[in-house]
């Protein structure tokens, strides 16, 4: 028995957060692309503390954080042609109108544009769009736009909680590879981590140490982080 796929049209769907949650508003409609786009691009980007006290030797960049995903949509087509399938029963201005009204325009109640979600076959991100880009490629005689081209930048969406530990680095709750100084224990390490040196025992298991009262300066000791 023959089958058939069916062509995944990539969607804008406007979203709320609620208690730390992100969920799509099925009270609003999304947006559908009648043309898929061309392409997409990811961008995963850590920030380092490149700063060095003046006269002093250039020192190695310093982790400072993890910063949100970001995702580019390439070539999104609007057309109003109606060469392509489906693409002539509306003009360039409503489409755009429908894509800026989920991703743009201000949520009247929080004065601030809506979260988002994106989804594309099994692609899924959440997130709000930072930048947008309309390229207008085609015209009727009268300078009614009948095709253009859709640029998109989109921050990803990270939760309260997330970011807080992500600003936090000095959290338990996040994993931590410590180098031992002159005069630490592990008791010490392990109060200055997760302000319970009782953790120590676990903490040398994890590094395979065997003795612990007496460490090595310049080792390197992973913390994991507390569940």
């Amino acid at each position: 028995m023959a089958t058939s796929l069916t062509r995944r049209k990539f969607s804008i769907a406007p979203c709320t957060v609620s208690s730390g949650q992100i969920s799509v508003d099925g009270s609003r409609a999304p947006f559908e692309a009648l043309i898929n786009p061309v392409g997409y691009k990811r961008k995963l980007s850590i920030e380092y503390n490149k700063k060095q006290t003046l006269g002093q030797p250039s020192a190695t960049p310093r982790f400072s954080a993890v910063r949100p995903e970001t995702i580019t949509i390439e070539n999104l087509v609007l057309d109003g042609t109606g060469v392509v399938d489906g693409t002539g029963s509306r003009t360039v201005k409503d489409m755009i109108d429908a894509m800026l009204a989920v991703i743009y325009k201000y949520d009247g109640k929080k004065h601030e544009p809506n979260y988002v979600r994106l989804l594309w076959g099994t692609f899924i991100f959440f997130g709000r769009v930072e930048s947008i880009g309309l390229d207008y490629t085609m015209f009727k005689p009268t300078g009614e736009p009948l095709r253009a081209r859709v640029t998109l930048g989109i921050v990803g969406w990270v939760s309260a909680t997330e970011s807080s530990l992500r600003a936090n680095l000095s959290s338990p709750d996040l994993s931590h590879l410590v180098e031992v100084k002159a005069g630490d224990t592990l008791p010490l390490l392990c109060n200055r981590i997760y302000n319970d040196p009782s953790y120590y025992r676990e903490v040398a298991r994890i590094n395979n140490l065997t003795g612990f009262r007496k460490l090595e300066p310049g080792t390197m000791l992973r913390f994991p982080p507390l569940v």
